[in-house]
């Protein structure tokens, strides 16, 4: 290596370091880089710090740690064997087992005296360092790699522990690091983490974290150029990933965004060991052990970077102090009482809002230290409570802060906006909210409840992670199979190309449902529910769907059942979204559908229910923008029965009409008991859902139903319907007849006009009308209004059948996607 080069500092953590596989990954890390003039800076072999700490609490208690040091020199012995020769390895184990010894006739004095001195704990908790640095010199020396030097930090960096931690004495520190010609060196320095001296020469520590404040004292000592943090993630994380599905790793952060970051629990080195690395203006980079060609995070005073939001993250176990009188108004001094009181009462204030008009003041302050702050607090303003001039100090317990952290956030417009849109449209209440003049970071309160539902719902709306959406489809039979069918083939490509991530929770029929808690594979739905499917529980399934942690839930109902649309309403109080394609809700008893609205605006939950009037036809879509755009809407009209299309597209009073219904039925185009389409209910039930789009509050008995089941047919069976059905085909031939005499064609037609009129039946209509002229299972639907009121409005086209019927639910997916924030 050339002695003119500058230093790379490389620090791996403990999972890095975890057994022999990984010291060997390490080792080819390091090989690779043999052009740099490297540091490499290491932590304990994972969980070695723990057990050190536990062995010296089972000393103060009197209890054995034979067996935790039983077990450290077994798994060193293991790595040590597993990546040595014989030889080097004994030398190595004869130092570990003299380090042992040492360790055993310390926790032995802290035995007798039942405590262990802080200097003692770092004494002990030291050697992981000591043992994972030895190993590895040793290991890489043997690779191949000229010049190995072990440096053990406690000769290099001395440091003072103060009330804010660890503080390194810089100019001793570097004294140190010139005497020990650690500048000059030419080959890698193998470097003890974590562990340092005070200016006394006697051991210390860094503190938690402390191997990647040693990579950072040890950078600016050795004039870095970078430092490289090895951890077991890609990078630098938008969002937790145990609480956000696939979090983007953010490709570069400032200093101050890192830290903010850090402050607010994301996965970053701690601000405190970045410190060095900021002063001297080293770039820091963090990197993945297990994924080492992933480009990483790189960390530096003026990053480039196209994301203007860099993570979304919380702070838990919050609760909120919030002091409120009218007698603050005005008066110099409350806040510096209120806060002078929790410093004294030793209560970290973590969040602080305050409105313009001084009536109050919030703060958050870590849950634990709650009932300290709110005692400090009224002791503060004992005689402003006595005299009402401080109206309260309230208390709310079990909140999470949820901060957004960006220097891009800086001058840009809707950051905000789409922040608190976000939340709104996942039904997350905020409690208090806080934002710097800097604009780096908007911080809200909210109920921990809420806390991975509102990071997911924002982290969305950033587009740092899919759009998510918990589904749940009721109903996969004839319509359901169709829509799951098209969702299997069209789920990936919505992902790819829209950011839209539908996470199926459930399929349920009446009698078998199918559950998962993170997405079921509808490639193969059928053969999972024939599988792995249990006894169908409508209340578990409404549980399941509306438990899902997703920032959005939603119901799909592709049933016509009349227990599952009376589920609605408590969807919608639950905050649940409904697609639906059953009638049975939209044509409900008035007070039932108007309790189902209230609840879903209350909640902010859609219900769009297109499928259940013409399939995939926009008729209620159409109907919906005629009126939102001031349009009168007179009348609407129409054939909105496929089935009944059919039948009477088909009858040529030739054929008896039986002969017509028994082909519609061998066809599918009927329900299995024709009865259902004949009766005229159906339809009625789509003209009441019609009705109610236009504003009026009908119900089906207001609705004049033509019934087309001959009376004495109507309590037998299905086969004796079919049987018997032709001894009536006279009376329909009449009715043919007569229209045919009028110069007119047979339709079978639902109306209702603005005066609440409303009727379904069979009427005669000219042949050259749109109603006359519709092909095989069409629906026509004519709406007459103010603007359309010579020539009115028609939409046209197939109202039967699974695929469409399907289609139109898939759109109405799709629709509330879009009314979420995904981009179309």
């Amino acid at each position: 290596m050339a002695g003119g080069q500058a230093w790379v500092v490389h620090k791996f953590g403990g999972s890095s370091v975890a057994d022999a596989t990984c010291f060997k990954r390490v080792a080819e890390i390091i090989g690779a880089r043999r052009g740099e003039r490297l540091g490499v800076v290491l932590s304990a072999c994972k969980g070695v710090t723990d057990q050190l700490y536990e062995a010296v609490r089972r000393a103060e208690t009197r209890e054995s740690a034979a067996d935790v040091l039983q077990g450290l020199t077994a798994r060193h012995t293991e790595i040590a064997e597993a990546l040595l020769t014989k030889a080097s390895a004994a030398a190595y184990l004869d130092e570990f087992a003299n380090d042992i010894r040492n360790v055993e006739g310390i926790l032995r004095t802290v035995e007798l005296t039942r405590a262990a001195a802080g200097n003692v704990r770092d004494l002990i908790v030291g050697f992981g360092e000591i043992w994972s640095t030895r190993l590895f010199a040793r290991f890489i020396a043997e690779t191949g790699v000229k010049d190995v030097r072990w440096v053990d930090a406690r000769e290099a960096v001395v440091v003072e522990w103060g009330p804010l931690g660890p503080s390194v004495d810089w100019a001793l520190s570097q004294q140190a690091v010139n005497r020990l010609g650690l500048r000059e060196a030419p080959g890698p320095l193998i470097i003890t983490g974590f562990v340092a001296s005070d200016k006394n020469g006697v051991q210390t520590t860094l503190g938690r974290n402390g191997s990647d404040f040693s990579a950072s004292i040890f950078g600016k000592l050795l004039g870095a150029k970078e430092i490289d943090i090895w951890t077991d993630v890609d990078g630098v994380l938008s969002a937790d990933p145990r609480r956000v599905p696939a979090p983007e790793t953010i490709d570069a952060l400032s200093y101050n965004e890192a830290m903010e970051l850090a402050y607010f629990g994301a996965k970053v080195i701690h601000p405190q060991t970045m410190s060095p690395a900021v002063e001297s203006k080293i770039p820091i980079r963090i990197l993945n052990t297990f994924n080492p060609d992933a480009a990483g995070t790189l960390i530096c005073a003026e990053p480039k970077s196209s994301h203007p939001v860099k993570g979304i993250t919380s702070i838990e176990n919050v609760a909120l102090i919030d002091l409120e009188g009218a007698g603050m108004i005005g008066v110099p001094g409350t806040a510096h009482r209120l806060f002078g009181a929790l410093r004294e009462a030793g209560v970290s204030v973590i969040l602080i809002s305050q409105g313009s008009s001084e009536h109050s003041i919030c703060c958050a302050v870590p849950g634990d230290q709650v009932d300290r702050a709110a005692k400090a607090t009224r002791e503060a303003f004992e005689r402003e409570i006595a005299t009402g001039q401080i109206q309260s100090v309230e208390v709310d317990r079990e909140l999470s802060i949820l901060a957004v952290v960006g220097d891009g956030m800086a001058g840009t417009p809707g950051v905000a906006a789409n922040l608190f849109g976000a939340l709104a449209r996942a039904s997350v209440n905020v409690r208090a909210i806080a934002q710097g003049a800097s604009e780096r970071n908007i911080s809200v309160v909210v109920d921990a409840a809420s806390t991975s539902k509102a990071l997911r719902a924002v982290h969305a709306a950033f587009y740092l992670s899919p759009h998510a959406l918990s589904v749940a489809v009721i109903g996969p039979g004839a319509v359901g199979s169709a829509l799951l069918d098209q969702l299997a083939s069209q789920t990936a490509r919505l992902r790819s190309q829209f950011n839209i991530d539908f996470r199926f929770k459930a399929i349920a029929s009446s009698k078998r449902a199918l559950f998962s808690d993170s997405t079921l594979k509808l490639e193969d739905w059928r053969g999972q529910l024939e599988r792995d499917s249990q006894v169908s529980d409508l209340a578990r399934v409404i549980e399941h769907v509306s438990s899902a942690q997703t920032p959005h839930r939603v119901l799909i109902d592709c049933s016509a059942s009349e227990d599952v649309a009376r589920i609605y309403a408590d969807l919608f109080a639950r905050g649940v979204h409904v697609i639906t394609a059953n009638k049975k809700a939209g044509s409900a008893d008035i007070a039932y559908f108007q309790q189902m609205q209230d609840k879903r605006r209350a909640s902010g939950a859609h219900f769009l229910y297109e499928a259940t009037v013409g399939a995939g036809l926009p008729i209620l879509q159409t109907l919906h923008d005629l009126r939102e755009t001031g349009d009168e809407v007179a009348g609407v009209e129409g054939i909105l029965s496929g089935t009944l299309a059919f039948l009477f597209n088909s009858y040529n009073g030739e054929v008896p009409f039986s002969e017509v219904v028994k082909d519609a039925r061998q066809r599918g185009y009927t329900e299995p008991d024709p009865r259902d389409d004949l009766s005229g209910l159906d339809v009625a039930r789509k003209l009441i859902i019609l009705a109610r789009e236009m504003g009026l509050k009908l119900e089906l008995k207001d609705v004049k139903i033509e019934s087309l089941i001959p009376a004495a047919l109507k309590e037998v069976s299905v086969d004796e319907f079919m049987a018997r059905l032709s001894e009536f085909d006279g009376e329909m031939k009449q009715r043919y007849a007569a229209a045919k005499a009028n110069g007119r064609v047979l339709r079978h037609v639902g109306r209702v006009n603005a005066k609440g009129e409303a009727s379904v039946g069979v009427i005669e209509v000219e042949p050259t009308a749109a109603l006359a002229n519709s092909a095989l299972t069409d629906n026509v639907v004519r709406f007459q209004t103010r603007r359309y009121h010579s020539n009115p409005l028609l939409v046209q086209g197939p109202g039967a059948g699974p695929e469409v019927t399907a289609g139109g639910v898939f759109a109405d997916l799709l629709r509330l996607s879009a009314y979420l924030g995904a981009r179309m």
